[in-house]
Parts: structure tokens; C-alpha cells; sequence
């Protein structure tokens, strides 16, 4: 919800209170929602509950899949690097 609201902030000169609880942070928006007639900002708010879900997974190359269920095998089978001794090694890089 958080990126939502930040989206939300970029799309509209309104400030969000995070501090509300988020039934009162429902309704201010419906308000605002109701009140509008910029249809870019609409399209924009139907941008963001269309990719609230989507799952990110769907999205990434089958190489990077791969790599990823690859990488996971292989933590599964103990095939890991502590994090020290990765640091050691590229701490030159840093």
C-alpha cells in the first residue's frame, strides 16, 4: 500500500498522512477520486490496482528464472558462500 500511496502523492499535489489509520486514508482518497476529472489521473490509479497484482515473477526473462531456481538448488544442497568471506574477497571492489 505504501507504493500506492507514493505513486498517489506523484500523480496529485495532496499529501498523505501514514499516520491515519487506514480506514479514514480510504475514504480521504475515495474523495479525491470522486472529485477529479483529469483523466490522466485516473488512468494512472487504474495503472497502479492493475500491477498491485501482478507478480513480479511473471514479468522476469527465463534466463533470470533460471538463475534464480538454480541459486536456490544449490543453497538447498549447502552449496553456500558465508557472506564474510564474500566480502573479503571483494572488499577491494567496494
Amino acid at each position: 500500500m505504501e507504493k500506492e500511496l507514493t505513486i498517489l502523492k506523484n500523480i496529485h499535489p495532496f499529501s498523505v498522512n501514514l499516520n491515519m489509520d487506514v480506514r479514514t486514508e480510504k475514504i480521504e482518497l475515495a474523495k479525491r477520486l470522486l472529485q477529479t476529472e483529469d483523466e490522466a489521473v485516473l488512468l494512472q490509479i487504474k495503472e497502479v490496482f492493475k500491477n498491485n497484482d501482478k507478480d513480479f515473477w511473471d514479468d522476469l526473462p527465463e534466463h533470470v528464472k533460471a538463475g534464480i531456481e538454480r541459486g536456490r538448488k544449490q543453497a538447498a544442497e549447502g552449496k553456500l558462500t558465508p557472506h564474510d568471506e564474500v566480502m573479503k574477497k571483494y572488499a577491494k571492489y567496494l
